[in-house]
């Protein structure tokens, strides 16, 4: 099957036309509005710099329920000693930013080009993208980023400077989302780290199915993410 070549409006086909491999187009550009409906349809950017915009759709597909958040006896411990001082939204740039320097020992390049960057700060601005900071010594030790829809969290990237630091992130992403009736944390592709917290694979199928009944606002849910500043996770 051909990759669907996307054009200027900000459509995209159905999802069932993906690959195998979860590739569904390729092309078009990251306007706010693009993005919004990609999301929406759940669909999500990841590609490489130097290479046209990929679009993909996997089946099966990584969630987290927020109630289902493994937080082990190490985590409960640190959380509860205060080693992180949490804030959401404080700083969407340095975050995003974090994200796209990581480096591994198979990784030359990153797939959070700078017109990666400046599309979800332009989301952020709008109310839709949102942030998890971790903070040390007043220092910017770790976090995550992604984009809110309805009753949704697409998660996007997440960074660690220090030991745990991008743990505590999503631990206290989850509880927010459980506070705040959140559905689900769209982990999109798996890895060992995300298993371990509690996400789990379900079906495109089942996943559209879990997007639709998330109601997809018209507005942003909150433009600025309100954490008490004595709130805890």
């Amino acid at each position: 099957m051909a990759v669907f070549r996307l054009g200027d409006a900000p459509v995209f086909p159905p999802v069932d036309w993906a690959e195998p491999d979860g590739l569904l187009a390729a092309g078009g550009d990251l306007s706010a509005p693009r993005l919004l409906r990609a999301y929406a349809q759940g669909i999500f950017p990841w590609y490489e710099e130097g290479c046209p915009i990929l679009w993909w759709a996997p089946d099966p597909r990584l969630v987290l329920y927020p109630r289902e958040f493994h937080l082990g006896k190490t985590m409960r411990r640190l959380l509860r000693q205060g080693v992180f001082h949490v804030t959401a939204d404080t700083d969407f740039p340095a975050v995003i930013a974090a994200c796209a320097g990581i480096r591994g020992p198979h990784r030359e390049g990153t797939w959070i080009t700078p017109e990666m960057m400046d599309a979800y700060i332009a989301l952020h601005r709008e109310g839709y993208a949102h942030s998890i900071e971790c903070w040390q010594d007043g220092v910017l030790a770790g976090g995550l980023y992604g984009v809110s829809l309805g009753a949704a969290f697409f998660g996007e990237s997440m960074f660690s400077n220090a030991d745990n630091a991008s743990k505590t992130a999503m631990a206290c992403l989850a509880a927010l989302m459980l506070d705040w009736g959140f559905h689900f944390i769209d982990c999109q592709l798996p890895t060992d780290h995300l298993y371990r917290l509690g996400a789990e694979d379900v079906s495109r199928q089942h996943f559209l199915q879990l997007l639709k009944a998330c109601h997809e606002p018209q507005s942003p849910t909150h433009h600025v993410w309100p954490i008490d500043p004595d709130w805890a996770c």
